[in-house]
């Protein structure tokens, strides 16, 4: 199949998905806050904005956004402009509500920025910092799935079509030498799309044999007699590779630079109090989990998903680069021109105020 062809159908399909949670904001399920009560005594509105919109998962991958709303590092740095969270289940879902205007600034998986970014010929969104590397794995049943041989032929979910984690996988089926279609996941592996709030069922009832998904859905899987039989991060050089981002609509960028600013410098002081505190972190990222889900992670499933997750302000670009080549590969995107997706200009200012080494963007960076 043409490339181009495969990109069309590809897109029509993430198009015609349902957004999966509606609420105030549109798009996302708005979170409940108390940011105002966090507002410093005379503290003053940054830019003139009231508030910024904030999105994120209830992933742990998205820890960063978790602990930062959680503990207060956003409102800090804000004054009083309200830091406004906004809770999504998909990235399809987040980039179109961050191109409606719905949210100004999210923490997101690399290929729902590739895709955001290449679909609009790069003038919707721009990476402006990294958040976290790992915390993937392939678990799956080990009455069914011994050795890694023995994934041919089984049923494997990935949490939505073209998403970070589907690539991922796809890439590695065909690294195999097996034969995937991607558009409907049959072939030589059944790639079965399983939104992660499901999947845990799915296993349960062995409608699915194993999932290549994040944390904590992973860990979840262990929890109910799954066995990791992959981590992701084995696959990278070094064991990093970027599971999540923080992006930036474009125009809100250019218009609210000081706020962009503030935000990172909440980021970049979570990072670094997470990577200090890492008990009282992950406290703070489960406490978070309840308050915007209604539901904390046990302790069986919460110890072993943190500690596989890495925590970083580095966008690690390079392995963005090579997550696009991966999705080119799989037939779900054609070769994009990623030049000019970061902008890590304000990161960096923010770094050299903290005494803290700047990051790079590969080449990729806007000029």
């Amino acid at each position: 199949m043409p490339a181009s062809s495969a990109l069309r159908r590809g897109l029509a399909v993430l198009a015609a998905l349902p957004l999966l949670t509606l609420a105030a904001c549109g798009y996302g399920s708005q979170a409940k806050d108390d940011g105002a009560a966090q507002v410093a005594a005379g503290a003053q509105l940054i830019d003139g904005l009231d508030s910024v919109k904030i999105g994120y998962f209830g992933n742990l991958t998205h820890g960063t956004a978790l602990v930062g709303m959680q503990k207060g590092f956003f409102q800090k740095e804000l004054g009083a402009t309200r830091a406004e969270p906004a809770v999504f289940n998909a990235g399809p879902s987040e980039i179109e509500a961050l191109n409606s205007g719905s949210i100004d600034i999210g923490w997101i998986g690399p290929s729902p920025a590739i895709n955001g970014y290449t679909k609009s010929a790069g003038k919707n969104l721009r990476i402006i910092g990294g958040s976290a590397s790992g915390g993937v794995k392939l678990v799956v049943n080990p009455d069914e799935v011994k050795s890694l041989k023995d994934v041919e032929g089984k049923r494997i979910a990935t949490p939505q079509l073209g998403n970070t984690q589907d690539v991922a996988f796809l890439n590695w089926v065909a690294e195999q030498g097996w034969k995937v279609d991607p558009q409907s996941g049959t072939g030589d592996v059944t790639v079965v799309r399983s939104d992660n709030k499901v999947t845990p069922d799915a296993f349960r009832s062995g409608s699915v044999d194993g999932a290549w998904v994040p944390e904590p859905t992973a860990s979840k899987l262990v929890a109910e007699g799954g066995r990791v039989l992959l981590d992701e991060s084995s696959l990278w050089p070094g064991g990093k590779f970027v599971i999540t981002n923080i992006i930036v609509r474009q125009d809100f960028l250019e218009k609210h630079p000081k706020v962009v600013e503030a935000v990172l410098r909440g980021s970049v002081a979570t990072n670094k109090w997470i990577n200090a505190h890492p008990d009282a972190a992950k406290k703070a990222a489960n406490e978070r989990l309840a308050r915007d889900s209604g539901k904390a992670l046990p302790a069986d499933v919460l110890d072993p998903a943190w500690k596989s997750i890495r925590f970083t302000d580095d966008p690690l670009a390079s392995t963005l680069g090579t997550e696009a080549e991966h999705a080119v590969k799989a037939g779900l995107l054609e070769k994009p021109d990623l030049k000019g997706i970061y902008d890590l200009a304000p990161l960096n200012e923010v770094l050299r105020a903290e005494g803290a080494p700047t990051v790079d963007d590969a080449g990729l960076g806007a000029s």
